[in-house]
C-alpha cells in the first residue's frame, strides 16, 4: 500500500477538510425550437470513471446528435475538462463547466445529450441551452458538503471478519461497499487524523491486504 505522509495529511486538514458535490445522479431537461437537451450529473472521481458514464449515455441515447460534457475533480478543483463534441467551439462544454464552477462543485461529471430538432440555434442559443440543461440537472439534485477522508479497500479472508468489523465499528469508519464471501472486501472511509493508525493496524492482521484509493 502506498501510504500518505503525515505532512501531506496535515497540509490537507489545514487547507481543505470539506468540499461540495452532488449527492446522487440527477437529470434536467431544456427544450428549444424542437431540440431537446437532457442533462445528467453524477458523482465522479477520475477520467476512467467519466468514460464509463459517457459510454453508457451514448448507448442509452444512440439516436442523439451530441453528447457534450464537463467534469471537475480533486480537492483543489484543479483537474477539469470541457468537451463540445462537435458543437461550435466553446458553445457547449464551457457553459456546462461554468455551472460546475458557479455551484463550487468538485468530483462531478455533467453530460448534456442533444437531440437536434431541425432548427439551428446559433452559438448564443447553444450556450444558453447547454447552460440551462446543466443547471436544471444540478437544481434537481441535492448538493452536499462532504468531509474529506482517506479511502481504502480492505481484502481479507472470511475468518478475519468479526475482528475487522468490530474495529471498523469502534472507530466509526465509513463503509461504502462490502462483499462477504470466502474472500471478503470492504471499501472504507477513514478520517485523516486517524488514518495512519487505522492502516497500520489493518496491515498487521493475518490474511489481510490494503489498497489506497486516495483522499477525497
Amino acid at each position: 500500500m502506498c501510504k500518505i505522509g503525515t505532512f501531506e495529511k496535515k497540509s490537507i486538514l489545514e487547507k481543505i477538510n470539506k468540499y461540495k458535490t452532488i449527492h446522487a445522479k440527477s437529470e434536467g431537461l431544456y427544450k428549444e425550437k424542437g431540440s431537446k437537451f437532457i442533462g445528467y450529473i453524477v458523482q465522479c472521481y477520475d477520467e476512467d470513471e467519466a468514460k464509463t458514464y459517457l459510454e453508457q449515455w451514448r448507448k442509452e441515447h444512440h439516436q442523439a446528435r451530441h453528447w457534450c460534457y464537463a467534469y471537475r475533480f480533486g480537492l483543489h478543483k484543479d483537474v477539469y475538462r470541457a468537451n463540445d463534441d462537435g458543437e461550435p467551439s466553446n458553445s457547449a462544454g464551457a457553459p456546462i463547466l461554468g455551472q460546475i464552477q458557479s455551484y463550487d462543485l468538485t468530483n462531478v461529471l455533467i453530460c448534456v445529450v442533444r437531440y437536434f430538432g431541425g432548427t439551428k440555434l446559433g452559438v448564443g442559443g447553444l450556450i444558453h441551452a447547454y447552460r440551462a440543461a446543466a443547471k436544471e440537472a444540478i437544481d434537481n439534485g441535492k448538493i452536499i458538503e462532504v468531509t474529506v477522508h482517506q479511502w481504502i479497500d480492505v481484502n481479507f479472508e472470511y475468518p478475519e471478519m468479526p475482528g475487522i468489523m468490530k474495529f471498523v465499528k469502534d472507530h466509526n469508519l465509513i463503509i461504502k461497499e462490502q462483499v462477504f464471501e470466502l474472500s471478503c472486501k470492504l471499501r472504507l472511509g477513514i478520517p485523516l487524523e486517524i488514518s495512519e493508525m487505522v492502516t497500520e493496524h489493518l496491515e498487521e492482521l493475518d490474511n489481510t491486504s490494503i489498497s489506497d484509493l486516495g483522499i477525497y
